[in-house]
This record gives C-alpha cells, structure tokens and sequence, in this order.
C-alpha cells in the first residue's frame, strides 16, 4: 500500500539578483495515513516552501514528492491540479473564506468543482460543519462569525472532498489560546476520524506535543525533534 506522501530527496533553491538561497537541501519525509505530523521551525527556516512543494503548488529542483505512489514530477499541470483538488486539502492560517458565500456553500463550492451534484456536496458540508459545532451557523455569512468559526469553517472546507493529505499552515495562529485548543481538538478529531495523513506547520509547542511525532528543518533537511 502506497503511504498518502512521501518527499523523498527534495532540493529547493530560490534564484535572485543577490544570488541562490539554498531552502531544502535533501529533505525527507513520509506521512502515513492516519498520522499527524508536527512541523516545528523559526520563521525562514522553509516551512511554507516545504508546504507548497508537498501540496504540489511548486515543484522542487530535484528530488521526488509522490502522492499516493505517483511521482508529481512526472505528471502534468493539469494532473497536478486534479491531484490538488481530490486528494489534498489546505488550511492557512488566514481562513481565506469567500465573503459573498455563507459557511455552508464555502465548504459547497470545492466538491461542485470536484464534480459532486449540489444536494450531496449541502449534505457532506452540513455533515462536517455539525461536527464542528457550527449547524447554527451555516447559513451566516463570515463577516458573521469569529474567528474560531471562520478558522472551523476553512478546515471543513479542506476536508470537503475527503483528501488523503491535510497540509496546514498555522492553522490556529491567529486564535487565542481557548478557541486555538478547541479548533485544535476538533481538526484532531476529524484527522484520525478519517485516517487522513496530516502535517501541521505551528509555534506552538503544546499543540506540537499532541501530535504523532515532530519534525524541523535543519541545513535543508527534515530531521526529527
């Protein structure tokens, strides 16, 4: 059985007036499914390179990222872009809802593009945003609710079309530090629940100590904590 993604060698350079800045330099990495993995650095250190290269929105300069046993590299743009769509879900630190959409057609919208007939993408939305404590609140717009609510919201939406992979970017950065547990707990919940591979970049060494393991970059590379 192939394991949701595994980075295996991966080198990222950034080219510049100023000269090359090494980011990953042979980095390695293997999510299983139903594993959630801690990424720990300090700020330019290369977490959000090593998200954008594991959820396929830049491609590495050598190495392999493989999704479910598919080397990315190999595939086109198109097929990354499906790949992104059906197997990989994001959750930012900023919600990025869209304002004109209430809560339940934000988490609509990505499995009508995936394809999925109206009623049954309403039904999974409503499903997951019950399971959030957010039932009440689904037909609200998000400059109608907190900033817990939009961050719940933006992780049902990420779970919407059932992905294989979460990839997260501080996903509770902008919360304090009550609604950051409970958000927390939640996406913990769901993550095992359905035995999807996460890895969650955070500052925050309570939220870090919970997860299955820890990692941070050092010199380039993943290396344990």
């Amino acid at each position: 059985m192939n394991e949701p993604l595994i980075l295996r060698g991966v080198d990222r350079t950034y080219r510049g007036e100023g000269g090359d800045l090494p980011i990953l330099s042979g980095a390695d990495l293997t999510l299983a499914a139903g594993e959630i993995v801690a990424l720990v650095a300090p700020s330019g250190a290369g977490k959000s390179t090593l998200l954008h290269l594991a959820g396929l929105l830049d491609r590495p300069d050598g190495g392999a990222v493989l999704v479910e046993g598919r080397d990315a590299g190999a595939l086109t743009d198109g097929e990354r872009t499906a790949i992104r769509r059906d197997t990989i879900g994001f959750v930012y630190q900023f919600h990025h809802l869209l304002a004109e959409f209430t809560a339940l057609e934000n988490v609509v919208l990505p499995q009508m593009i995936a394809g999925v007939p109206r009623r049954s993408a309403e039904q999974r939305a409503l499903a997951l945003l019950t399971g959030f404590g957010l039932a009440a609140r689904a037909e609200h717009l998000p400059g109608k609710l907190s900033g817990g609510e939009k961050q719940r919201v933006a992780i049902a939406r990420a779970l919407a079309n059932r992905p294989k992979v979460l990839l997260a970017d501080e996903p509770t950065g902008n919360l304090d530090v009550g609604s950051a547990a409970t958000v927390f707990e939640e996406l913990l919940a769901i993550v095992r629940g359905q035995n999807v591979a996460a890895l969650i970049a955070t500052h925050n060494p309570d939220l870090a100590a919970r997860m299955d393991r820890t990692v941070t970059l050092r010199d380039g590379r993943i290396v344990a904590l």
